[in-house]
């Protein structure tokens, strides 16, 4: 990550979220397709060397994503997005869930509800992005997880696509 570009990453156990504003060296439009077309997805979404891998994406409201974190020994947790509200190149929501490879969510895993946000600002793009959570303990466990580490890592990894300009 370039040393000038916004990162905050800060939770709150009172209102059981956590909260990421990252700003992107790009235009909004470009950032807008990193995070909503499966193709460039799957070169982002997961921190190295982990791989993400799409069976499915219907990016629309009612519609989802189905995909897979791929460790570096084949090894596979599925996950799914389902999209709830979107506002092409300003925001969308989606309800995030651990699965299995049909996409039937897995209830021992917490889930979450994903709102983001995206502005452009003198051609750089701001992403904020609110992730809440139904209990205080399902938010605690997924930090535990290593979920700021890994996340932040594939953010990096967002902005070494953007960089490429293969998008």
């Amino acid at each position: 990550m370039k040393a000038n570009l916004l990162m905050n990453f800060s939770v709150d156990k009172a209102n059981k979220t956590i909260n990421v504003e990252r700003e992107f060296a790009a235009p909004v439009s470009k950032v807008w397709a990193a995070w909503t077309e499966s193709q460039l997805l799957d070169q982002w979404w997961a921190p190295k060397p982990w791989k993400a891998q799409t069976k499915t994406m219907d990016f629309r409201e009612g519609g989802y994503w189905l995909y897979a974190m791929v460790g570096p020994d084949g090894t596979k947790q599925w996950c799914r997005a389902d999209y709830k509200l979107i506002t092409t190149l300003k925001n969308f929501s989606a309800r995030d869930a651990f699965c299995d490879e049909e996409g039937k969510v897995d209830q021992s895993f917490p889930r979450s509800t994903w709102t983001n946000a995206f502005n452009e600002q003198s051609g750089s793009t701001i992403v904020s992005i609110q992730i809440r959570y139904d209990a205080v303990e399902d938010l605690e466990k997924i930090i535990e997880m290593g979920f700021k580490e890994g996340f932040t890592a594939g953010l990096e990894n967002l902005d070494e696509l953007l960089e490429s300009n293969s998008l």
